[in-house]
């Protein structure tokens, strides 16, 4: 599909008021993007594990304004208290999707939005957040064009939550979901995510994410600002060319159920983010003392155990400790013994491979 495909055709049906609610999850990448162009396009394609209790709830009520007129209209809270400072973030996805699903404009919007993991956990919640609000938004669009098909509904839906954060367009289904041109994965695009079109073996169902908290404050560095640097990093093509290469490899081992290649490939990736962090300029790190004793004890406990257990990291110091079910009892005693002393609190969050949003 291409984007003039999601150019909303004139709708069928008129709405006057209603709700509508989702349940949206965070996702978790194995191979990063990291780099974009414009229009949110990513530099490189990426696959993610879709995570299922950390999640948006997000309601969406909507109005039919009396009078219409050139801004948007809405209101937003966050775990019911009014929240000013989320607006203009809002107000910046309204203005990039307005073209897409015009009827915006014609509402004034309620939006109750509250997440399932703590707000300062340092989990971030683009993902999760723009994405519930996209799905609300086509399912108004759907009330109002009601030939709208689910496959269409879905792709339309993640276009719409990439333009509000890119990872959120990895979001709408799962369990694992590419996003990004790869010229050996087919239905793959830069304008939306896909479920996962090949082979995976038993062993990365259910899979375990296990996220340790290490550093719950702001990040030093915006992940916007991060993308931004890559347009004249040196080693950009490289890691351009390296995301490909992963994904191309990724397929075998999904297919087979390789464990050894899988946690060389993801803890790869995770390096190599990081790695394009501390090389550009401005450099910065994310990572924390703890981070790094952390992927230590992971290391050594592998060496001597012989567990499938293995780290990825987003941008910023938290650790996802990734490992297949038949190893649960053992990889999640070592990390209440080995791990969460190096966790801000001691907080951590269990979590699991998950299967996409859905409409409550």
């Amino acid at each position: 599909m291409i984007e003039q495909d999601f150019v909303a055709q004139p709708y069928e049906k008129n709405l006057s008021e209603g709700k509508v609610t989702y349940k949206s999850p965070s996702n978790i990448a194995l191979v990063k993007y990291w780099g974009k162009k414009e229009n949110q396009i990513p530099a490189n394609p990426s696959i993610s594990f879709t995570l299922d209790a950390c999640a948006t709830t997000t309601s969406l009520s909507y109005q039919k304004r009396e009078n219409i007129s050139d801004d948007f209209s809405f209101s937003l809270f966050f775990e019911g208290e009014d929240k000013e400072d989320f607006k203009p973030k809002i107000n910046t996805f309204f203005k990039r999707i307005e073209k897409y699903v015009p009827c915006i404009k014609e509402f004034h919007f309620t939006i109750e939005t509250s997440n399932s993991f703590p707000h300062s956990s340092g989990i971030a919640s683009s993902a999760s957040g723009m994405s519930a609000l996209a799905l609300c938004l086509m399912d108004i669009e759907r009330q109002m064009n009601p030939e709208i098909t689910d496959d269409f509904f879905n792709k339309k839906a993640s276009f719409l939550a990439r333009l509000g954060s890119g990872s959120a367009c990895r979001s709408i289904q799962g369990d694992i979901v590419q996003w990004g041109s790869h010229y050996e994965t087919k239905g793959s695009s830069d304008l939306y995510g896909i479920k996962y079109p090949y082979k995976v073996h038993e062993v990365f169902k259910n899979y375990h994410d296990t996220i340790l908290l290490v550093d719950k404050g702001q990040k030093q560095v915006s992940s916007t600002v991060g993308h931004d640097l890559m347009h004249n990093h040196p080693f950009a093509e490289n890691r351009f060319v390296q995301a490909h290469e992963n994904l191309t490899k990724l397929a075998t081992v999904f297919a087979d159920g390789d464990l050894s290649e899988f946690i060389k490939i993801v803890e790869s990736e995770a390096l190599t983010l990081h790695a394009m962090m501390m090389t550009s300029l401005p450099y910065f790190v994310l990572m924390k003392p703890n981070t790094l004793e952390i992927i230590n004890k992971i290391w050594m406990f592998r060496a001597s155990s012989n567990a499938n257990v293995c780290f990825t990291l987003d941008a910023g110091a938290n650790v996802h400790v990734l490992y297949p079910e038949k190893e649960h009892a053992m990889v999640y005693q070592f990390i209440k013994d080995e791990l969460v002393a190096y966790c801000e609190n001691g907080q951590y969050i269990c979590d699991r491979i998950g299967f996409g949003a859905r409409k409550l």
